[in-house]
This record gives structure tokens, C-alpha cells and sequence, in this order.
């Protein structure tokens, strides 16, 4: 029977997100007829954990759906299994583990997790949803995105165009199978970015232009600092409209994501720490090899937990924010090279070229480090201009000036580390297997 993961990474409560999901992987199950392992990584703290755990027990079993709640320390024994069993030294095994499960905040890097365990679970998928989101109802019914997931993940592409609204695949690429399904959000955009934008447009236009390559021709830049952190807007599902084509990461957002396991299993995600954005490289590649994608309307509704709106939660996303403009100088570089390969990022069976991508991301650690000093000074003079509490962000800012500058750059190469022992451990993974929870 196939099996796939849908998993739930947070840090924060979400009591109600993983009632939610449970329903989702009941409803996976039930329509599908496939097994449902739910997935939560919790990295919350002792009280907040608790009430996760409670949650998790008062999900009403389900057929076939399992349910795997694991703390941190649940989670580092296990990778600690895999980094001994991959093979690697014992000095590395203890550098891939904390670039795995680090202390600080890392898109990436749980997402990493939620693939190696879904490979310990044998399953085909891996479904991601984020703590801070709901989903669509119909006719008084949840909209749930594992649906077109379930549907076309893995199918071959010349097969899901029968089926799909419309189909804009590339030539040559009808035998390959579908890589990739997402859908986006819809509902309030990220709050912080929403307030600079209220608060000074030209500033916000300033600073969204620096995630965007240099060089690119106005009018293109204009249309993607429009629709960057906009997901959908507010328009309501009303019916299933699904596009076959690769999948543009501007459309699709990782609430709403689900990845066959022959593109996780072979390349993972950055584990940058602090880092906004970094999750998304997954879609880039695949977009840019250009594998078949599933792009449906199936969108999340997108909320902001309370946490975000404390001094201490703004201030934090701010530096996540910053770290992610200096992180896109040496991403829009791979990018570059990996769309510029196309083709020759697979091999003959139409599979990612590890190896090849590893290449490009290590020669970005190179990259004159002039272009983001001075992404750190319009950073600046940005948030000064901006004031209020954007000035504490700005002396921050200032204060951390010289790590943040070796930390944008030290994360590049930390990935290609990753990346080069990444399918030893995902080999690893399948060895080792994971306990059945409930």
C-alpha cells in the first residue's frame, strides 16, 4: 500500500493546526486509500509541548493513519542513528547533527527531517503544512490541498494532463513524472512586511528588490516585487482549477506543498538558520530542470499567531527577513547557473543530478561578499527611515554586522556539506526505520 507523510514542523503552539491536520491525513486516507503517517516535529518549549501532546492524543483514530509526535530529543536520537549509520566520521557525523537539528530557528533544516523520517517510514511523499495556517471550507466542508496531492504526485505527466484543467508542459518532458504539487495562501500577507509596505511603498519596493536578480529588466522586477509575500489574494475556492506544467516558486507557497521522494531523496533543503525563504530551493530546482509540476487552487488561509506580534517576535522576523536578503545574493547565483543547465541538472532516467547542483551551490561560497556589505548599508538606511521600532532592528542590524555577512556566506557552504552526504543519509534513513507511534 503507498504510503506518504504529511508533517507538521512548528516551534510555537498550534493546538488547533494539528487538529486540523489530523483531520486532513483521515481524509487522505479515507479518499485515497493510502496509509497516513502524520508527521509533527515540535520543537516547542516544555509547557507549550504539552498542550501539543494532548492535542495529539485526542485526535480520534483513524484508519490508516499513523500519528508520530516527536520532541527534540526524539528527533536527535534518530538522526543520531542515521549520521552513525551513513557512514560518515565521527567528527562529521557530529556536524551533519547540528546542521540537521540546530538550536536556532531553520526552515530548511525541519523540513530535512520531515524527509529523512519520511524515508524511515517508507513512504512516496512527504505533504508539508506550517503552524500559522487553516484551511478553505465549501459548502461547510475543509478544502483540503492533500487532495490534488494525492492525485497527481508521481503520476506520469503525459497521464495527469488528461485529468488536469490545463497543461503547459515543456516538450520532451510527457514521460517524466510529477515532482511536485503545491497551491498557495490566501488571507493576510507576512504581517512585518505588510507593515513596511503601509508604512513607506517606495522603502518596501527597495527591499523586496534586493530578493530579486541583478540585472533583470524593470517591468519583470515591478511584476515580482508586486506579487512577492502576496500568496492568492482573498479570492474564496469555489472549484478545482489544477495547471500541469513545471511550477513557478512564486505561486506556490511550503504551507502548501507536497514533493515526491525522488526529488528529497536525492537533494534537501538549506539548513540555514534565521533565514526566511531558505525552504524554497526545492522549488527552484525543479523548476528550473524543469520537472512536471501540479499547481492547484486548493490555498491554505493564512493567519499570524499571536507570538508575531510581540516586540520580540517582530524583532526576530526582521533579522530573519535581513538574513534572507543576504542569502538571496548567493541562492540568485545557483539559480542562475542551475537554470541556465535545464536539462543537465537530471541524468538518464530523468532524476536530479545531486552532485551537479552541490557544485554550483560551493562555487556561490566565493562570491565577492562587497554586493551584500552593501545590502547591510541599504538595510540600514532602510530601517532608520522607517523608524519606530525599525530603529532597533537597524542597531541590531549594525551590531551584527560582521557575523551576519560570514553566516550568509558560511550557510552556502554548510548546504553543499549536507548536500554531498545527503543520500548516504537518506540511504541511511530507509535502514534504520522508526517506531510506530500510534
Amino acid at each position: 500500500m503507498r504510503r506518504v507523510c504529511l508533517t507538521l514542523p512548528t516551534h510555537r503552539a498550534c493546538a488547533g493546526t494539528i487538529a486540523a491536520v489530523g483531520e486532513e491525513a483521515a481524509y487522505g486516507a479515507r479518499q485515497f486509500g493510502v496509509e497516513v503517517h502524520l508527521l509533527v516535529l515540535d520543537s516547542s518549549a516544555a509547557p507549550v509541548l504539552d498542550r501539543h501532546r494532548e492535542a495529539v492524543a485526542a485526535l480520534p483514530p483513524s484508519p490508516g493513519v499513523t500519528v508520530h509526535h516527536l520532541d527534540e530529543d526524539e528527533q536527535r536520537a534518530f538522526l543520531r542513528e542515521v549520521t552513525v549509520r551513513s557512514g560518515a566520521e565521527r567528527e562529521l557525523q557530529d556536524r551533519l547533527l547540528d546542521l540537521l537539528l540546530p538550536s536556532r530557528v531553520s526552515y530548511g533544516a525541519c523540513t530535512d527531517r520531515a524527509f529523512l523520517i519520511a524515508q524511515a517510514l517508507g513512504c512516496t511523499s512527504v505533504h508539508r503544512r506550517d503552524s500559522d495556517s487553516r484551511y478553505q471550507r465549501l459548502d461547510g466542508e475543509p478544502v483540503f490541498p492533500l487532495h490534488q496531492e494525492l492525485t497527481y504526485l508521481g503520476q506520469r505527466a503525459d497521464v495527469a494532463g488528461k485529468s488536469a484543467t490545463r497543461s503547459k508542459l515543456p516538450p520532451g518532458s510527457e514521460g517524466r513524472r510529477v515532482a511536485i504539487a503545491g497551491g498557495s495562501f490566501v488571507g493576510e500577507m507576512s504581517v512585518d512586511v505588510a507593515e513596511i509596505r503601509e508604512l513607506d511603498p517606495d522603502t518596501y519596493r527597495e527591499l523586496v528588490g534586493l530578493s530579486l536578480p541583478e540585472g533583470s529588466p524593470q517591468i519583470w522586477r515591478n511584476h515580482l516585487i508586486d506579487a512577492s509575500f502576496r500568496g492568492a489574494g482573498d479570492t474564496a475556492f469555489s472549484g478545482d482549477r489544477t495547471t500541469l506544467a513545471p511550477i513557478s516558486p512564486m505561486h506556490v507557497d511550503m504551507c502548501n506543498i507536497g514533493l515526491d521522494h525522488e526529488v528529497y531523496r536525492r537533494v534537501p533543503l538549506p539548513p540555514a538558520t534565521d533565514t526566511i525563504g531558505s525552504d524554497y530551493f526545492l522549488l527552484h530546482l525543479t523548476h528550473n530542470a524543469q520537472l512536471p509540476g501540479l499547481q492547484h487552487n486548493r490555498h491554505i488561509v493564512n493567519f499570524h499567531t499571536p507570538e508575531r506580534r510581540t516586540d520580540a517576535g517582530f524583532l526576530a522576523y526582521q533579522l530573519r527577513f535581513a538574513k534572507f536578503l543576504l542569502s538571496k545574493t548567493y541562492l540568485n547565483a545557483v539559480y542562475a547557473r542551475t537554470a541556465a543547465a535545464g536539462d543537465a541538472l537530471l541524468d538518464g532516467e530523468g532524476h536530479l543530478r545531486a552532485s551537479v547542483v552541490a557544485g554550483f551551490v560551493r562555487e556561490s561560497v566565493g562570491l565577492d561578499r562587497a554586493e551584500n556589505a552593501r545590502r547591510m548599508d541599504v538595510l540600514d538606511r532602510a530601517c532608520r527611515r522607517l523608524g519606530d521600532r525599525y530603529t532597533t532592528v537597524a542597531d541590531t542590524l549594525a551590531d551584527r554586522r560582521s557575523r551576519l555577512l560570514d553566516e550568509a556566506r558560511d550557510d552556502m557552504a554548510d548546504f553543499a556539506l549536507l548536500m554531498d552526504h545527503w543520500e548516504a543519509l537518506t540511504g541511511a534513513s530507509a535502514e534504520v526505520g522508526l517506531a510506530v507511534t500510534r
